[in-house]
C-alpha cells in the first residue's frame, strides 16, 4: 500500500515510525515530513493548503491513504477534497474538525447531548464589555479560550479579577490569537487531573489506545505558560478500568453519536482531553487528530498494525482487532528552544543523534531542519526523546528517557525534568 502522512511534527513522525512497521506498507511519503521522518520513507515538499496539488501528487503515487495529521488541513478540509477525488482519508471532514475548530461548537454540542463539561459562556469581539461583566462578577480561578486554532496556545488560566481583565484584551484588543480570538469561551476552572484518551473510529465503532497524560506548562510543577505540550507519559494511572468504561459510556460513545446526529460523522482519531474530577472525568476539550506529544508516548506502546487500523478506519469497516496495548510503560520528554512558548532563536546544530542506539529510545522530530548535512534547530518543541518498557514501569522509563536526552544537545536547549512524576507518585 502507498501512504502518505500530511504534516511535520513530532506527531508526524511518531505516525510514520509505526506505519513504516506495516507488512501492508509498500511506498511511505511524509508532506512535508522533517529529518526524522526522513529516514522512514521520502519527504515531499508541497504546500499542504495547495489540495489540488497534494491531490496531484497523490494520483501520482497511486496512494492509496492519505493520513493528515495537525488540525489545520482538517479544518480546511483537505479531507473532503481528497475523499471527493477518490482516495481514503484518515482523518475527519471539515464539517466534522469544527469539533476542534470552534470551541463554542463543541462545547454546545456536549450541553445539547449531556456530555460531562466545565459551565461556561460564550462572548464575541462586539461583547467585549459584557465579558469583563461577566468576569467581574465571577468567582476564580476562570479558564478564558479562544474559540478558533492557537497552536495549543489559545487557553488562558486566570488566578485573579487582573489576569482576567489582561486575558480578555490580549484576545479582543492585541489580537494576539488574530481571528481565533474574534469569539471566546468563558468556562470555569475544573479541579482535578488531567488525561488524554485517543478513540480512533469509523464513525460507527471505535477502539480504545491506551491513556496518556501531557504537561501543557512551561515550568516544572505545572507551572509558568501554557505550551503545545512538554512532555506525556503512558498509560495513565489516573484512569483506571472502570473510569475507562464510564469514559466510554458518558463521553466517547455519546461524542461520535452526537456528531452522527448533527450530520458530522466522524472518521479519524477523536482526541478526548480530561479532566479526572471528584465527580468523575469531564471533557476539557475536544480535538479532531492525535495529541503532540501524547502520540509520541502512545503509539509506541501499540502491537500489530497500525496502517490496517487507520485504513480500516478510512474506508468505514474498522478493525478493532489491529492494534493493542502491549503491556509496557513510555515517557516522553520535549526538548524546546529555551524562550519558547514565546520568542525563541533557531538554527542551532543538534549534536549526541548519533549516540541513541537503545532499541527502547525513539527520538522524534519536530522542530527540525537539514541545514547543509548538519540537523538543526527550527522550532520551539524541537525533539521528543521517548523511552519504552516492556513492563508498565514508568519509574524506569523516565531515568531512561532523561539518560538519553543528557546525549543530546544544542544551543539554548531547555526541558522540564519532572515528566511522569504525577504518574508515579499515583503508583506508589
Amino acid at each position: 500500500m502507498n501512504v502518505a502522512v500530511i504534516g511535520s511534527g513530532g506527531r508526524e513522525n511518531a505516525i510514520a515510525y509505526k506505519i513504516a512497521e506495516s507488512t501492508l506498507l509498500e511506498s511511505l511519503f511524509i508532506v512535508p515530513g522533517n529529518p526524522g521522518t526522513a529516514s522512514l520513507g521520502k519527504n515531499v515538499s508541497i504546500n499542504t493548503s495547495d489540495h489540488a496539488a497534494v491531490h496531484s501528487f497523490c494520483t501520482e503515487n497511486k496512494i492509496e491513504l492519505v493520513v493528515i495529521g495537525p488540525e489545520q488541513p482538517l479544518t480546511e478540509g483537505l479531507a473532503d477534497y481528497l475523499r471527493d477525488a477518490g482516495i481514503p482519508v484518515f482523518g475527519p471532514d471539515k464539517r466534522a474538525a469544527v469539533i476542534e475548530g470552534e470551541k463554542s461548537f463543541s462545547k454546545e454540542l456536549m450541553k445539547k447531548y449531556g456530555i460531562p463539561t466545565a459551565s461556561y459562556e460564550i462572548f464575541t469581539r462586539d461583547d467585549y464589555s459584557k465579558a469583563l461583566d461577566y468576569v467581574q462578577n465571577g468567582s476564580f480561578p476562570v479558564v478564558i479560550k479562544a474559540d478558533g486554532l492557537a497552536a495549543g496556545k489559545g487557553v488562558l488560566i486566570c488566578a485573579t479579577l487582573a489576569e482576567a481583565e489582561d486575558a480578555l484584551k490580549d484576545c479582543f484588543e492585541r489580537n494576539l490569537f488574530g481571528s481565533a480570538g474574534d469569539k471566546i469561551v468563558i468556562e470555569e476552572f475544573m479541579t482535578g487531573e488531567e488525561a488524554s484518551i485517543f478513540a480512533v473510529t469509523d464513525g460507527d465503532d471505535y477502539v480504545v489506545l491506551p491513556s496518556a497524560q501531557d504537561h501543557k506548562r512551561i515550568f516544572d510543577g505545572d507551572k509558568g505558560k501554557n505550551t503545545g505540550g512538554m512532555g506525556a507519559y503512558s498509560p495513565a494511572p489516573v484512569i483506571n478500568e472502570i473510569l475507562l468504561t464510564e469514559i466510554e459510556k458518558n463521553i466517547i460513545a455519546p461524542a461520535l453519536n452526537a456528531m452522527k446526529q448533527e450530520g458530522r460523522k466522524y472518521n479519524g482519531c477523536l482526541y478526548c482531553g480530561l479532566m479526572i474530577t471528584p465527580q468523575g472525568a469531564k471533557v476539557v476539550e475536544f480535538n479532531c487528530r492525535f495529541g503532540d506529544p501524547e502520540t509520541q508516548a502512545v503509539l509506541p506502546l501499540l502491537e500489530g498494525d497500525l496502517l490496517e487500523l487507520f485504513y480500516s478506519a478510512a474506508i468505514g469497516k474498522l478493525n478493532k482487532n489491529a492494534v493493542r496495548y502491549s503491556g509496557g510503560a513510555s515517557v516522553c520528554v520535549v526538548a524546546a528552544s529555551n524562550g519558547y512558548p514565546g520568542s525563541f532563536e533557531k538554527g542551532f546544530e543538534i549534536t549526541g543523534l548519533e549516540t541513541i542506539s537503545d532499541m527502547d529510545i525513539k527520538v522524534f522530530h519536530a522542530g527540525t531542519r537539514f541545514d547543509g548535512g548538519k540537523v538543526v534547530t527550527s522550532g520551539g518543541r524541537v525533539l521528543g526523546i521517548t523511552a519504552v518498557t516492556k513492563e508498565n514501569d514508568l519509574a524506569a522509563c523516565k531515568e531512561k528517557a532523561y539518560k538519553a536526552l543528557k546525549k543530546i544537545n544544542f544551543g539554548n536547549i531547555y526541558y522540564r525534568t519532572d515528566i511522569a512524576d504525577k504518574g508515579i507518585a499515583r503508583l506508589k
